[in-house]
């Protein structure tokens, strides 16, 4: 999923549109394995081999060393599946790891289990890693065109594909795409519900307009677990180094 420079005009200025797809299609090896068991995945780049398979780099992510464990057997034990093949820690000075324990992966699989290449097919360009949680997809995309030719791209792919898909974000060709996506994927699934209900609710507002215990009962946990999740994405999100010092 390589990234591809938006199509500009004589005078520079970018056309189209950035959105963020979240989507389900069968029988993908990702989404069963994220609704499986609680982790993620982050998709960076695939390329197709000589033998017509295709191998991604991915880094697979969670709470803890035995719940990634758990994921990445399931991954290695999938139908859907050729291989996979851990490749240690990321290096260092790249981008910091969304999760709390993160490993490399690389992961052989049939192109007819991806969606990637009808999507590029129908003028949607990726801008971004995928993110993949819970059972659905989550991509980042550039794609040029008016509203009604993309709602038309759309209804297409999922014809196609028998995929269900729909538009989570919309931002101008010029936004920011790196600042966009990043910052969020390095969270967790429960850090970035623990922090996007605080935000709703206006728990970082003065003074705050709902408390830490009321944020617990809502999200299901317990205030100590909801303050641990608070505290660590704040960590992450507002050190741009992703240090937790």
């Amino acid at each position: 999923m390589s990234s591809t420079s938006s199509t500009t005009t004589t005078t520079g200025a970018a056309e189209g549109t950035r959105l963020t797809l979240e989507i389900w299609h069968p029988d993908c090896w990702g989404l069963q394995a994220t609704e499986a068991v609680d982790a993620g995945l982050l998709v960076h780049t695939v390329h197709r081999t000589l033998d017509e398979t295709i191998k991604g780099h991915f880094t697979a992510y969670a709470d803890t060393t035995a719940r990634l464990d758990e994921f990445v057997a399931f991954v290695d034990d999938s139908p859907l599946t050729y291989s996979t093949v851990e490749l240690g820690q990321r290096p260092t000075g790249t981008a910091p790891d969304p999760g709390n324990v993160t490993r490399e992966l690389f992961v052989e699989y049939d192109p007819e289990h991806s969606i990637s290449d009808t999507l590029v097919s129908h003028g949607f360009i990726h801008d971004a890693s995928v993110r993949v949680e819970a059972g659905a997809e989550h991509w980042p995309v550039f794609v040029a065109g008016g509203r009604a030719e993309v709602r038309d791209r759309l209804d297409t792919i999922r014809a196609e594909t028998d995929a269900e898909i729909s538009i989570s974000s919309v931002a101008p060709a010029a936004a920011d795409s790196a600042e966009r996506f990043d910052r969020t994927d390095r969270l967790t699934p429960r850090q970035r519900d623990a922090f996007e209900l605080a935000c709703e609710r206006n728990y970082y507002a003065w003074p705050r307009e709902t408390s830490a215990r009321e944020l617990a009962a809502e999200l299901g946990v317990s205030k100590t677990t909801l303050l641990e999740h608070l505290r660590t994405a704040e960590a992450k999100l507002l050190n741009p180094d992703g240090d937790m010092d």
